[in-house]
């Protein structure tokens, strides 16, 4: 077949317009996020910020947790909770608490750090290490209150190392709270453990062969290798095991329920709340733990703060 004169054969074809998409189809994806957001900020709303207002609601009133009508009294909760020393005197028990969330993170710090190069046997340890986190806290609490009792197991391995007269581990006012913050030791190392763990193995594997290279030291890769790593984790760490030494509640309140001077801040507030039926001033309480909580958030963010903010 013969070509027509003066048609150009090798003519590039122009490439298809694209569909224009329709404004529906944008609004679409765009509110996809949401939809898939929306039962968990309702349950969020709904399991957290409604008890939270209603707890703020009822520090200002007068109740005792079964009467319909609550009485408004605003501040003179707070004001009772600041003029009375023995509601703040409690807070000394946490002290024995924050000593050991310090060995705690030292000890689950270190075990990490030995767990995260090769030794043998290292899964069978970090199996160890752990398993007391995994373990019901009511468990622990009657674990613990044999272990501890007069001729229970404690007493039994110091009589065959030739001590006759232990304390009394749960009845001495001067070493209940270091039994109790022992426990709280062994139970919460696991958790911080595996969080280190986690983070020195993210560690590229090229700095410690650089490092190996200058001839640093173990010490040295730990400093300025291991430390930089996991900032943000230690800090986290630092503000759960803080938070938590403040709010401690559970193994004190199973083992000894606050007594022999084993009284914690959140066993007085439960005790004044269900046993003295004053709710409101419960709350007050509780709000106050909230404050003590985020001002400690604060500090924590100061000292660790988050890496966008550091490189701005």
């Amino acid at each position: 077949m013969a070509v027509a004169e003066g048609v150009r054969t090798d003519a590039v074809t122009r490439p298809e317009p694209r569909p224009r998409r329709r404004r529906g189809s944008v609004r679409g994806s765009r509110a996809t996020p949401w939809l898939f957001l929306l039962v968990p900020l309702a349950l969020l709303v709904l399991f957290t910020y409604v008890p939270v207002t209603s707890m703020f609601w009822y520090s200002v009133t007068e109740w005792d947790g079964l009467d319909p009508d609550k009485q408004f009294v605003g501040l003179a909760n707070y004001v009772e909770i600041f003029t009375r020393p023995e509601y703040f005197r409690v807070f000394a028990v946490s002290l024995y608490y924050l000593v050991g969330a310090a060995v705690q993170l030292g000890l689950a710090l270190l075990l990490a750090t030995l767990l995260s190069f090769r030794t043998r046997f290292r899964n069978v340890f970090k199996g160890i290490i752990f398993f007391p986190y995994l373990i019901n806290g009511v468990a622990i609490g009657l674990m613990f209150l044999y272990f501890f009792r007069p001729g229970g197991t404690l007493d039994g391995v110091l009589g065959v190392l030739g001590v006759d007269e232990p304390p009394q581990w749960l009845g001495n006012p001067s070493v209940v709270n270091v039994s109790l913050a022992a426990t709280s030791v062994w139970r919460y190392m696991g958790l911080n453990f595996v969080l280190f763990l986690g983070a020195i193995a993210s560690v590229p594997s090229e700095q410690y062969e650089a490092a190996d290279i200058d001839g640093a030291s173990s010490w040295q890769k730990f400093r300025y290798i291991v430390l930089p790593s996991i900032r943000r984790i230690l800090g986290l760490s630092l503000l759960l095991a803080i938070s938590g030494a403040l709010s401690t509640f559970e193994m004190p309140y199973i083992m000894t329920g606050g007594a022999n001077g084993s009284e914690t801040f959140v066993i007085q507030t439960v005790d004044t709340a269900f046993r003295f039926a004053r709710v409101g001033l419960a709350s007050a309480m509780a709000v106050v733990l909230l404050v003590v909580v985020l001002l400690v958030a604060l500090v924590q963010r100061r000292f660790f703060p988050d890496e966008e903010a550091t490189t701005r």
